[in-house]
């Protein structure tokens, strides 16, 4: 029984070491996009696009399969990102501004966010062995619609954020992804300074 033990830990030891080394590398790299984010400095995306793309086989291996999706997704939105910020700079304006978007805007990133979390839940559940299927679900499909928003500076897309961080603490911890789970803490508390960061460039773009 003890070497059968001891064969199982050193048979688990170095895949945790890799997913952990994967885990801090991609925490890291993502606290450096938010950073620069709030900061509204462009070169956030390269640091975004490189976290999204570790992250992906992470989620893999830990059965969060809508959240492998959404990085993937985070991937090609951060080119998307990195291109309409760098053609306002590179045109000699001052960038894109924080804004509202009008009510009907609202409803329309409200019922496509729901949309695609009954659709994306109820097709893990069924065909997967996902863990969590309808809340990975959930929180992936409104990622997707806050990072639209976010590329293009809707004020509104923190508190997506808010929400999406607040419920993804408790899911990455549950999968064992603990880094994780304490970089939603990060991000919980930093989309609340994001919010009332960007309510007040806001009220200066208004005036």
């Amino acid at each position: 029984m003890l070497i059968l033990q001891l064969n199982d830990s050193l048979h688990i030891c170095p895949h945790m070491e890799w997913t952990t080394w994967i885990e801090v590398l991609a925490v890291t790299l993502s606290l450096t996009f938010l950073v620069l984010l709030i900061r509204e400095v462009r070169w956030c995306w390269p640091f975004g696009i490189l976290s999204s793309a570790l992250s992906v086989t992470l989620f893999i291996h830990t059965k969060l399969y809508s959240e492998a999706i959404l990085y993937v997704f985070y991937v090609f939105i951060g080119f998307y990102g990195w291109w309409i910020w760098s053609r306002k700079h590179q045109a000699g304006e001052e960038g894109v501004e924080v804004h509202l978007h009008s009510n009907r805007s609202r409803l329309l990133a409200f019922v496509l966010g729901s949309a695609g979390a009954g659709l994306l839940g109820w097709w893990f559940n069924t065909n997967s062995d996902a863990a969590h299927p309808f809340v990975d679900a959930t929180t992936t499909s409104f990622s997707f619609v806050a990072s639209f928003l976010e590329a293009h500076k809707v004020f509104s897309v923190w508190i997506y954020w808010i929400i999406i961080n607040g419920v993804s603490v408790w899911l990455y911890f549950d999968r064992g992804l603990t880094i994780y789970s304490m970089l939603m803490v990060v991000y919980f508390g930093v989309s609340v300074y994001g919010w009332f960061d960007w309510k007040k460039k806001l009220k200066v773009v208004k005036a």
